[in-house]
């Protein structure tokens, strides 16, 4: 068995060792940390500047300490988790902007993952359906007409045919899918960024990603 060396900070403490989606729900639901998404001036929007985590990053260089608790009132919000918070809201525009950071922020906060709709098998089922006396029956449409021999006599009968559909239809779980790969993405672009960031102090963010595909067995 390989035990896994302890992770020090630079006070000497050890350092509390989350996954990425760990360490989200850490800072929105335990420490309540806020997105900050007012445009900044002479901010990058791409690459490894993070947005607001790129003013985190100014500051460190200048000797200031990261201010914790400006968005609870009465209450104190761990700097780690403004960090986080500050890195999700420099989602780059090529992985869904401000649009993503909010999905993911809500997602942690929550503590939910996103439905890929585990489970879900397509059915076909009728578009319209009624119930009687006699129980549901499919909604039926004439579609056509034909001649039939009936006792001797030629009559004209309606052609009946029910419209199906699928349910969920497959587009929408190819929908779900995606958007799900688009989080996983967004997840591991912030975890990259508070790697390369290096600003966390008491959390250390380990490889741990939940899986990339979870529908594939």
């Amino acid at each position: 068995m390989t035990l896994q060396r302890p992770i020090i900070n630079r006070n000497g403490r050890t350092k509390r060792a989350l996954g990425v989606q760990a360490a989200l729900e850490w800072a929105f639901r335990i420490e309540k940390a806020q997105l900050e998404l007012s445009p900044l001036k002479d901010v990058p929007e791409e690459g490894f500047g993070f947005g607001l985590e790129y003013v985190l990053l100014q500051r460190a260089a200048l000797g200031c300490k990261v201010d914790g608790g400006q968005y609870k009132m009465g209450s104190y919000t761990h700097p780690d988790a403004e960090v986080i918070a500050a890195t999700v809201a420099g989602m780059p525009d090529s992985l869904g902007g401000i649009r993503m950071a909010i999905r993911v922020a809500e997602l942690a906060r929550a503590g939910l993952t996103p439905d890929w709709m585990p489970g879900v098998v397509p059915r076909c089922v009728p578009v319209e359906t009624k119930r009687n006396q006699h129980g549901e029956r499919a909604v039926t449409k004439i579609v056509g007409t034909e001649r039939i021999l009936l006792r001797r006599r030629w009559r004209t009968v309606d052609v009946l045919a029910c419209p199906v559909t699928w349910r969920p239809h497959p587009e929408q779980m190819a929908s779900a899918r995606s958007g799900y790969e688009d989080w996983w993405q967004a997840l591991d672009w912030v975890r990259g960024g508070l790697l390369v960031g290096g600003m966390l102090r008491d959390i250390a963010v380990t490889a741990v990603m939940p899986k990339v595909r979870p529908w594939s067995r």
